[in-house]
């Protein structure tokens, strides 16, 4: 706690002035974070109360969302490279402003998807390019400490949302989106008056723009030519599935068993977020000189313990268990996979291989729901079962990427 002590101050005085492009950016992790905080608590709730969706298609439904994500990457993925952070940033949080402000006027599976596949396209830019101005203006020897800072905001968002949506969720389950809407919106006009472009005009730059439009997918999924990345966002996918299984069929879980109303589940996901508010900056501070690898397999061996706690008992204090888990493995491994890409990444490409990142983050978003509520609706103990094989072999895996890339070229 003295480091804690000794380090913030100086790294909040970096927030103290919105001169700086990377204060900006931090800042809108903040509004992201009560964005999705406020609503994810909430839609599998929402999907099979409000509408009358069977649990095995909740995660289908939710899957869209990252499924727009997952279709327009590969196409705007790198957009932030060619036309600049600013005007990406202004079109993307419009759009996925706009989108959930639709979703609360939404009837029926059809017009939710339609609307859940717009936010993902529009939110596809978003998390990466916000990453990338970081990354602009961030010496490489501060950015594991950035990226804790940007997750300490994003995090507070994420406690605030929750608290937020358990009030609105009293008066309709709906209601979270309209919430979720005007943060995003909130982003846009902080991006409008505030954020300057950070993108670093490179010799040659927008000289030949029908050669860049001619690279394809090879130019946007640099996973493709990059061996080192390709591994890392393997096994990341894999970690990250197993932990949003958690997320997902929790709330399910506990509904079952009568043990949380949809106000206590906020309840619950808002002490998450404020757990892991508290403590991911002095936590990654401590642990600055721990590997890469042994930090992934802490983060795996605490997502295994929190499966066992759901597997012994549906009672509130192994939920919170399960949940403090959830939360202290994500501190461990959150802020590593941003600094390791960048320091992969050339000044040119840095938007691209962020969006390299975010696809993963998609897969896990499409992937995680889909799979955990269809574990869920075959045995309500699958999912804690499974998790507990597939987060030890993904973190195993992962510190061996994270070894290999290492001896091939520090990260």
């Amino acid at each position: 706690m003295d480091t804690f002590t000794r380090t913030t101050p100086r790294d909040l005085r970096f927030l103290s002035s919105l001169k700086h492009p990377a204060s900006i950016a931090i800042l809108l992790f903040f509004f992201v974070g009560i964005a999705d905080g406020v609503m994810l608590p909430f839609f599998a709730l929402w999907a099979q109360q409000d509408a009358g969706i069977p649990v095995g298609w909740i995660g289908v439904l939710f899957g869209c969302y990252a499924g727009g994500e997952i279709l327009a990457t590969p196409f705007i993925g790198g957009i932030a490279d060619r036309k600049g952070r600013r005007p990406v940033l202004l079109c993307s949080t419009l759009g996925v402003g706009l989108g959930f402000l639709l979703l609360y006027f939404s009837h029926g599976v059809v017009q939710a998807a339609c609307v859940l596949l717009f936010i993902g396209v529009s939110e596809s830019v978003l998390h990466p390019t916000i990453m990338t101005v970081i990354a602009d203006t961030t010496p490489h020897d501060a950015m594991r400490s950035r990226v804790a800072l940007a997750r300490t905001l994003s995090n507070l968002g994420r406690a605030a949302g929750p608290a937020l949506g358990a009030l609105l969720v009293l008066r309709s389950l709906g209601t979270v989106f309209l919430a979720s809407g005007m943060a995003t919106l909130t982003c846009m006009l902080i991006v409008y008056l505030w954020l300057p472009e950070t993108r670093a005009r490179v010799d040659g730059a927008g000289d030949d723009d029908d050669e860049e439009d001619e690279e394809g997918l090879s130019s946007l999924l640099p996973a493709f030519r990059d061996a080192r990345l390709a591994r890392l966002l393997l096994w990341v996918v894999l970690l990250e599935v197993s932990g949003s299984w958690i997320e997902v069929a929790l709330p399910l879980y506990a509904h079952a068993h009568g043990t949380l109303s949809p106000s206590g589940v906020g309840a619950l996901f808002t002490y998450s977020a404020l757990l892991a508010a508290l403590l991911q900056f002095p936590l990654t501070r401590l642990t600055h000189r721990v590997s890469e690898g042994r930090l992934v397999l802490a983060s795996g061996a605490v997502l295994v313990a929190s499966f066992v706690a759901l597997m012994v008992s549906a009672s509130l204090p192994s939920l919170v268990v399960a949940m403090t888990g959830f939360a202290f493995a994500d501190m461990l491994f959150g802020p590593l996979i941003p600094a390791a890409v960048n320091a992969l990444a050339s000044a040119s490409n840095r938007a691209t291989y962020m969006a390299a990142v975010s696809v993963t983050n998609d897969v896990k978003d499409t992937l995680g729901p889909a799979t955990g509520t269809a574990l869920f609706a075959l045995s309500m103990q699958l999912p804690w079962m499974a998790g507990i094989g597939l987060a030890g072999v993904a973190a195993a895996g992962l510190a061996m990427a994270f070894r290999r890339s290492m001896k091939a070229s520090p990260l």
